[in-house]
Order: C-alpha cells, then structure tokens, then sequence
C-alpha cells in the first residue's frame, strides 16, 4: 500500500509542477485537464502526509518513554501515545478506502428515469414524489435538474420522467436509488382507509458523451411526429416530437416537452447514449460477474431496494436492512443518511473481497 501511495504523492508533486510552467499556463485545456488530476489526488496525499507526520510523531514519543530518564518528559510522552495510535489507525483506514478501484463513472452527471409501477394512479403520484425527493436532494448538494421528458396524469401524478442531474459527482451518490421503489399508504382517493401497496422504479444512468459512444447515424430510425399532452390534446401545431429508434439494439428514446424538433432531438440522442453506455457496460459486467466485486444492489433495477411506509412514518432500506423513522424529511430531500449508509456498506464489502484476494495471493 505504502509503494502506491508512495507513487502517487510523487504524481502529485508533478502534476503541481506541470501547472506552474507558463507554457502550461497559457493552455487553457490542459490546465484544466492538469487540475482536474490534481484535485482528484490532492484528498489521498493529503491524507498519506498527516499519517506519515502523525506516525514520525508517535515513533518519537515511544523514543522517550523507552529512553528518555526525565520523569516530566516521560509522562507528557505517556499522554501522547494513546491519541497519536488512534489518529494513525484512523487515518490508515481511510487510506485503504481511499485506495479502493473507483467507479469510473462515479465524476459524471446523471440521468435519471422514473416510472411509475403497479398501483395506478397511485403509483403516478408516488413517482411525482420520488422526483420531488430527487429535486429537493440534489437542492441540497447544489446540483441542478433539468427536465428532458415527462409524462404526467394530469391530477398530479407523474406516468414517465426523464431528467439530468448536474454537479459534482453526481453518479457516486445517486447510482445507489437505482431499483425499485415502494410505498404503503392509504390513498386519498380510498374512502375506507385501506392501506394500499404502489411501486415506481428508478433508474441511474451515467451520462455519456460523443467521445464514450460513438453511434452510427445509419442505426438510428428517426421519426417525427406531432406532441401530444394527456387525454389526446395537441401541445402544439408542428411535428416537433421525436423519437429515435437504434436499430442493432431496438432501444426506442421519444422526447416531446420541448417545441422545437431540434431540441427534442438533441435530448433523446443524449438519453440513447446513456442507455446505450449503460447496456454496454452491464454485457462487460456480465462476462466477468465470476471476477467482479460484491457491491449494494447499485444496478439491479427489478430489485425491491425500499419502502416507504406513511402509517408508521418509516423508511426501510432492504439492501442494508436499515429502518428510520424520518418518512417526511427523507421525501423533503434528506437521503444522505441512507446513501452515506449504502456507501460505508460497499466499502466494507470490497475492503472484505480485496483483503480475501490479498491473503490467497500470500498463501
């Protein structure tokens, strides 16, 4: 572990180096590709400096309990230890996690889609508030959302959303809401106060780019048509719809919210390659599952990953079996309990696989 962090202090010290030569300076793009890189190591070499100077630190007060003849000096050597042990432990076994293999995806933005599940309308306006949890959510963190396409009931309830999230490592944290969702309530519209089961599912995709993907124009079908809006309404008079069709995998993306066919078009190319990269990337997985390490049901989207239960104001979180009694503050936004939970549980899984995989290398 040592040698690697090792490599990686120097890294940064060359990567801060690069970035203070004036030719450097004066090319935008590689400055910004420089401190990117930077930035992304500065949590880890920070981190190694203090253990490496708390560490140099206990070695010296151990020297003056074992050496050292002054009674005064021994005892304030004595006070030390205890602290500077726990301060050495702690900060080698973030470094561990810091040293975990990342989630290429985990700097990207994101799109997510909500769908609404079995339960009717019900189950509509249980997907309007897993969006509106999202919003608030990422309010919070000062991510932004954007709205590419969406399908309401009219009343209230949400049949279909896509949107994007925006910020700073969007995909790390929300990757874990991918799955499906549920809530127990009773409806408003239940006039016997029975208390019904609705689902809505989510889906994480990281976004992708023109450089991740290239797609072929000749795969795709494109078709135009005129928007419409609930019960059959003309939204508008031109054929401004989308929806694009990739013919190889048959992925159908159908975007209409915007008037302008240009726009529509440039959102479901956007969601098409999200699909596409998320598809490609779950075939790669597939082939070798046999090797792969164990992770919190971050991808499994028929998987029954929570519930939302009103009468009693809680909400379980089956992959970690984790119950709060915080109903309304987590659907006003307040999952970092839940994600920070998710994510400590990933950690302590992979930290187990890898330290499996470092004692059969021993032996």
């Amino acid at each position: 572990m040592f040698k690697k962090l090792d490599d990686l202090e120097q890294h940064f010290k060359e990567l801060t180096e690069k970035m203070a030569d004036p030719e450097v300076a004066t090319n935008s793009n590689e400055l910004v590709r420089l401190a990117k890189a930077r930035a992304n190591l500065e949590p880890v070499v920070d981190a190694y400096r203090e253990w490496k100077q708390i560490t140099a630190e206990l070695a010296e007060a151990r020297d003056i309990l074992e050496n050292e003849k002054d009674p005064d000096l021994r005892e304030l050597a004595a006070e030390e230890v205890n602290p500077l042990e726990k301060r050495v432990e702690e900060l080698g076994e973030d470094l561990k996690v810091m040293l975990l293999p990342k989630d290429p995806n985990d700097e990207r933005n994101t799109i997510v889609e909500i769908r609404a599940g079995a339960g009717g309308e019900e189950a509509a306006l249980f997907a309007a508030d897993l969006f509106r949890m999202y919003t608030k959510y990422a309010e919070s963190r000062g991510w932004k959302v954007e709205i590419m396409t969406t399908h309401d009931t009219g009343i209230g309830g949400i049949k279909e959303i896509i949107f994007t999230v925006l910020g700073d490592r969007v995909y790390s944290r929300m990757k874990f809401e991918s799955g499906v969702h549920r809530v127990q309530r009773v409806p408003v519209t239940e006039a016997s106060g029975r208390i019904h089961t609705s689902t809505a599912t989510v889906a994480v995709l990281p976004e992708a780019d023109e450089l991740d993907l290239d797609i072929d124009p000749n795969e795709l079908r494109i078709d135009v048509y005129r928007s419409q809006g609930p019960g059959g309404q003309s939204v508008n008079t031109t054929d401004s719809a989308v929806r694009i069709t990739h013919v190889p995998t048959g992925l159908v993306v159908q975007c209409q919210d915007e008037k302008s066919q240009h726009k529509n078009k440039a959102r479901a190319l956007k969601i098409l390659r999200a699909r596409l990269k998320a598809k490609l990337e779950e075939e790669q997985a597939a082939e070798r599952s046999a090797e792969r390490l164990a992770q919190v049901g971050t991808g499994d989207r028929s998987e029954k990953i929570r519930t939302y239960n009103h009468p009693q104001g809680r909400v379980t979180e089956h992959r970690i079996k984790l119950t709060l009694y915080k109903l309304q503050g987590i659907l006003d936004g307040a999952l970092d309990e839940i994600i920070d939970s998710l994510i400590a549980e990933q950690q302590a899984e992979t930290l187990k696989k890898v330290g499996s995989r470092s004692d059969a290398a021993e032996a």
